[in-house]
């Protein structure tokens, strides 16, 4: 097979993601609008860290770079770090008395749920560039900059400072667009920051709107290929867009593409899956695999995350993933795909 992206295995550290870490609140009284919830179970979230935990499960060795609340929440997220055997050395503590960022779901049915942000002087934004070290950086294959990271200061400039440091360092660039409208001032801005780091990423990871919104001042592309093409002129080796229900393509900078649809899942709620796509299909790179079969592990871990309560706290083993495949496949048939 091709290796699209290559990663130094001489570094000890696979994977940093960078950015957000935040608290969970899921109601456990289900299928209900949130005014009417009334009890919650809390997990560790925020996409990046969601991620971290994901590839952690999955054997990988994750360092992460973010700030948390110097109270309580911050000591939750960093001791559950721990205990899944995430690097928490480059993680600081607000100084300021800012908070964690908290996120209340709303599970209305099966196909709808909705998120309700407290983003307020939030912590993770606090993170700085001077928080970024070279060394760290440097000892990672490969890092995952959060889109969110970059909607405002000092934490854009500590993303951007990352990726600068990565390039220098043959440490590998993952840019999971991860778009949340809250805090972005315009969509230009949003546009001015994303292509920042989607031009010089060597894999990119979104969905087609946040595809739109990366291209907001270049043109929005008329198609997925072209879309592509456009950020693999940059450097970029794969581009992966996903279009939910209709699922996934990854285009490498050969040409080709490859095409993936959902597992079947007993579906419990809409949200989560993303992430453990994301950490799946890197899993999945680093070790070597088709593409193919990176796009069907990560398809396959979304459909296990949706089809639990948690985010976090569902991320599957490897084995995990594995089973799942095998029985869907002996109860469906091949998934459809091609190249």
């Amino acid at each position: 097979m091709q290796n699209y992206v290559t990663f130094d295995m001489s570094k000890p550290l696979d994977f940093i993601p960078i950015g957000r870490i935040a608290i969970d609140f899921n109601p456990t009284d289900m299928y209900m609008p949130l005014s009417e919830s009334s009890n919650f179970n809390k997990y560790v979230g925020g996409s990046p860290a969601n991620i971290a935990v994901g590839l952690a499960r999955l054997g990988c060795k994750v360092g992460f770079c973010g700030c948390v609340s110097d109270d309580q929440f911050g000591d939750f997220v960093v001791n559950y770090f721990e205990k899944e055997g995430i690097d928490t050395s480059k993680i600081t503590r607000a100084k300021n008395g800012e908070c964690i960022g908290l996120t209340f779901t709303e599970i209305l049915s099966k196909e709808k749920s909705s998120i309700l942000m407290y983003r307020d002087n939030v912590a993770d934004f606090c993170m700085t560039p001077e928080d970024i070290d070279e060394e760290y950086i440097a000892s990672a294959k490969a890092i995952v900059i959060s889109g969110t990271a970059l909607a405002k200061s000092p934490s854009r400039e500590a993303c951007l400072k990352a990726m600068m440091l990565a390039k220098k360092n043959n440490t590998r660039i993952v840019f999971d667009i991860d778009y949340r409208e809250y805090t972005w001032k315009s969509k230009d801005e949003i546009a001015v920051y994303y292509s920042l780091v989607a031009q010089n990423a060597d894999i990119i990871m979104g969905s087609r709107e946040e595809f739109d919104l990366t291209e907001g001042i270049v043109g929005v592309k008329e198609s997925d290929p072209e879309s592509a093409k456009y950020w693999q002129s940059f450097g970029a080796s794969i581009c992966v867009i996903k279009h939910g229900k209709e699922g996934s393509t990854a285009y490498t900078n050969d040409g080709k593409f490859y095409t993936i649809k959902p597992f079947p899942a007993v579906k419990l709620k809409g949200f989560g899956g993303g992430d453990g796509y994301g950490s799946s299909f890197l899993y999945s790179l680093l070790q070597g695999k088709d593409i193919i079969d990176c796009l069907e592990f990560g398809s396959a871990s979304a459909s296990i995350l949706i089809s639990a309560h948690s985010c976090s706290d569902a991320m599957p083993s490897a084995k995990q993933v594995e089973e799942f495949i095998k029985k869907s496949k002996e109860e469906y048939g091949e998934m459809v795909a091609r190249a």
